[in-house]
């Protein structure tokens, strides 16, 4: 019994490493200590550890092809030529800005992922922002974190988080996927749009928007890097209805896609390489250890037996508990463990679809409550630092339960009546 108490303790605390970067530390060297402690101290073996490596490859190889696609785009100037065409359609209104960045936002996440919304579209809304000379950018840069899991469960490949939920060949075809999903993942939308607006709107009418726009010339290389984030996007949603892994398709676009520009722009891959924030995946690898410490406790077991219990007693009242659960417990200890261990139990207690799909838009959407509540936020948070901007743990968080707390209650509630 003292043996599980260290792995969980230790567990929490590289957690909360994550969440609070003592020191000013990135959050990959938490996660990363936590998982070399958990090795010194006997509580996971060699063998176990390679195990929950090797169980974030396909996050990896994802990650590191839409990084490649979206430091290529930067690099080549399509953000800065998105961010002006985007200024032009705003017509002056910072209203209209906001509403058009939402609904690019909705589109990016639905059909090439959460993770894409925060690393391909956070710089194009920073350049749009820089372009308009707003005083402000912070109000649009939080719609990419925002809609980046509000809009994740449109589609099975708007969030990696739901192989995981629906793994083990459990993965609904996409006409059972949309009847689901179809009316939680609107409610969540718009509701999560209205809260976010109303809790800028301050600093969004304040604005005065440039209305003169001068588009900057598209190269050739930029319209070949727009067409690889396009052929992706394609790729994406055919290798989701074959059941394919994600990860091989979106690398080898992301390398193919690099290696022509460069070939064609004569450039040297370094600087390409060098813009890439590498850390993400040290941080991605020590999670997946400590949930593979934490699964050998036994803790899956347990909560597939709770879960099962409660969802015997009361299906709509368990889907309910499970998801909000889920949604608040993803922002303490971030979606991507909190998503590997609800998967686990999920497919271990055999509950029925609508508490499946319950966790799942507890895992997608909770997160939006803090700002290491997911990978995708995190991701987000590490492009504004490129940017020199930042947000404040606390400052986030008081955004994120006006804008998170309604949208998954009426989200699981939009559930629970469609199921019924």
């Amino acid at each position: 019994m003292a043996t599980i108490y260290v792995t969980w303790g230790v567990s929490a605390l590289a957690v909360l490493g994550v969440i609070v970067r003592p020191f000013g530390w990135p959050e990959a060297i938490w996660a990363a200590a936590g998982a070399i402690a958990l090795l010194l101290l006997g509580q996971i073996s060699t063998l176990d550890a390679w195990t929950g490596v090797a169980k974030g490859f396909d996050v990896y190889l994802f990650l590191i092809g839409m990084m490649l696609l979206s430091e290529l785009a930067r690099r080549e100037g399509l953000f800065d030529w998105l961010a002006a065409l985007a200024t032009q359609k705003a017509k002056g209104s910072p209203i209209r800005l906001f509403v058009l960045i939402y609904g690019v936002g909705i589109l990016v996440t639905a059909f090439l992922s959460n993770d894409a919304t925060a690393v391909v579209l956070t710089p194009a809304v920073y350049a749009a922002t820089k372009a308009a000379k707003l005083k402000n950018p912070m109000p649009y840069l939080l719609i990419c974190a925002f809609i980046a899991n509000a809009a994740s469960f449109v589609l099975p490949i708007s969030n990696p988080a739901n192989l995981v939920i629906f793994g083990g060949g459990t993965m609904p075809p996409l006409s059972k996927w949309l009847s689901t999903f179809v009316v939680p993942s609107l409610v969540a939308i718009v509701v999560t749009f209205v809260m976010l607006y109303w809790s800028q709107r301050r600093e969004i009418l304040t604005e005065t928007l440039q209305r003169q726009i001068d588009a900057p010339t598209l190269s050739h290389s930029a319209r070949l890097a727009g067409f690889g984030l396009l052929l992706t996007a394609i790729i994406l949603i055919i290798a989701s209805a074959l059941g394919i892994d994600l990860g091989w398709p979106t690398f080898l676009a992301g390398v193919l896609t690099t290696a022509l520009v460069l070939a064609l722009t004569r450039q040297s891959p370094v600087e390409t390489l060098k813009g890439i924030s590498w850390s993400v995946l040290p941080l991605v690898g020590g999670l997946f250890v400590l949930v593979e410490a934490l699964d050998k406790t036994g803790l899956t077991s347990m909560l597939a037996q709770e879960l099962s219990r409660q969802a015997q007693a009361n299906a709509s009242t368990a889907a309910m508990g499970a998801g909000l659960l889920v949604g608040f417990m993803s922002n303490l200890v971030n979606n991507l463990p909190a998503g590997l261990v609800a998967g686990a139990t999920v497919q271990a207690a055999h509950v029925s679809d609508t508490v499946s799909a319950a966790v799942l838009i507890g895992v997608d959407l909770g997160p939006n409550l803090s700002v290491t509540g997911s990978l995708a936020t995190i991701l987000w948070l590490s492009a504004l630092r490129r940017e020199g901007l930042s947000i404040g743990t606390f400052a986030f968080l008081k955004i994120g339960a006006v804008v998170m707390i309604p949208a998954l209650v009426l989200s699981l509630l939009a559930l629970v009546l469609t199921a019924a």
